[in-house]
């Protein structure tokens, strides 16, 4: 086997491979001795094919393997040897196409090699980290909040018509096909008119009744619903309202503070303080994340590789095209071409990408089972009902994972180097935090 380099420009690297017939021919008996013993042939006992039959039978099939097998050893002996790392999928062809049996096989290698990344000094890199107390102001209005969330209902004046969002407090019983039906019926049941928990049309017939009222309520039964002897049936509910309530926000108190786990007051207002801080203090460091990456994208400079910039500026400009495009869903439409800004900020990204990368691996940062699991069951969650069918569909996609653990490994990346640099605590005002981070989402 030889390899001659042919190119050697910046990054770009290009090859030639010449793989011997004889290498090709002796790695063919070795394939064919190796499958010898448990070949079964018409004629012969298993293993006592001659080897002239099984090449005769077999050669073409197994010579195709052996051709693939001597390339990609080649490539891999010379990436070993080079200490070089592909940029992209390495470019393979054979050129001589005339090629037949009994001929050297000669093969075009090309490739754009990684930039050596150069070290950093983290201690050097000075960041300013803002700090945000919650004020008594801000825990009072997610308290009056939360308050509003849990509504409690008091029963209105005697002889109150109800509306939507009223609680009504009902007897029923359901009938279909002239014969009740199980959890048809129920008594003292309480319905909040407008939250669509019940049949489709259900509710709105219950609006504008009032206490003593026997409304008779005929509803259809959806035709996709989960009980299929009820599906798309029509239903008839006899109804008596036995109250009327409207919603009141619930009274802030020690009664209030049980409803959402704390023993009192006084521990959920330092739970919603700890919360709201907790949220600042994520704001926080995707302000000084972003500080992080500006100053790193200054104190490097390395060759990039151009089909890794081509690649992400046309991603950019694809995707900015359909932000600002959104009625077009699908991707049959003539070719975004990238500007010089988006090639600019493709530039910086992979920039930064490959050097996160490298001091990712040089940190042996890794993103864990349990919190790729994690992640992964935060974005199910967007799918409610479907969580199962999700997860298993991340679980046999590769290229799904990558783009959940890609992100997560990047955050760590950070995270390590916010460790090593020197960070300086700054307390300042939600309103400065909250300005910094619209600053970020205007660039």
């Amino acid at each position: 086997m030889k390899i001659t380099e042919t190119l050697n420009e910046g990054l770009k690297r290009g090859y030639s491979i010449v793989i011997t017939a004889k290498e090709l021919d002796k790695k063919v008996d070795e394939k064919l001795n190796e499958a010898q013993p448990n070949v079964e042939m018409k004629g012969f006992r298993k293993g006592k094919v001659p080897m002239a039959i099984l090449k005769k039978q077999f050669g073409p099939r197994v010579l195709g393997e052996a051709m693939q097998e001597s390339v990609d050893g080649a490539m891999n002996k010379h990436f070993e040897k080079s200490g070089d790392r592909p940029a992209m999928r390495p470019d393979v062809k054979m050129t001589n196409e005339d090629w037949k049996e009994g001929d050297d096989v000669s093969v075009e290698l090309s490739y754009e090699a990684l930039p050596e990344i150069p070290d950093l000094e983290f201690s050097k890199v000075n960041l300013k980290k803002m700090t945000v107390k919650a004020s008594d102001k801000e825990v009072d209005e997610a308290l009056n909040n939360l308050a509003s969330t849990a509504k409690d209902y008091k029963a209105k004046r005697k002889g109150s018509k109800s509306k939507d969002g009223d609680q009504v407090v009902i007897d029923f019983n359901g009938i279909v096909d002239n014969q009740e039906f199980d959890g048809g019926s129920s008594e003292d049941y309480p319905l909040v008119l407008g939250s669509n928990s019940f049949i489709p049309g259900f509710e709105e017939q219950l609006v504008g009744m009032k206490v003593g009222d026997t409304p008779e309520v005929k509803v259809t039964f959806p035709k996709e619903y989960n009980a299929e002897h009820l599906a798309g049936k029509d239903a008839i509910f006899s109804c008596k309202i036995k109250e009327v309530k409207e919603a009141v926000d619930a009274e802030i108190n020690d009664d209030l503070a049980k409803k959402f786990g704390s023993d009192d007051l006084k521990g959920l207002k330092l739970q919603i303080a700890e919360r709201l801080e907790a949220e600042y203090a994520g704001a926080s460091k995707t302000v000084m994340k972003r500080e992080l990456l500006d100053k790193l994208d200054k104190m490097v400079s390395f060759d990039l590789p151009p089909s890794l910039v081509d690649a992400e500026a046309g991603q950019i400009a694809h995707q900015l095209w359909h932000d600002e495009n959104p009625d077009v869903e699908g991707h049959d439409h003539e070719k975004i071409e990238p500007t010089k800004e988006h090639n600019k900020l493709a530039e910086r990204r992979v920039r930064l990408g490959l050097l996160l990368a490298e001091l990712g691996q040089k940190a042996e940062v890794e993103v864990t089972e349990a919190e790729m699991t994690q992640a992964i069951m935060e974005q199910a969650r967007q799918y409610p009902g479907q969580e199962r069918q999700f997860f298993e569909f991340i679980q046999k996609n590769e290229q799904m994972q990558q783009q959940i653990r890609a992100p997560l490994f990047e955050d760590k990346v950070v995270e390590y180097v916010f460790e090593q640099a020197s960070v300086t605590e700054k307390e300042v005002t939600k309103n400065v935090l909250q300005k910094a981070v619209e600053s970020l989402e205007d660039e």
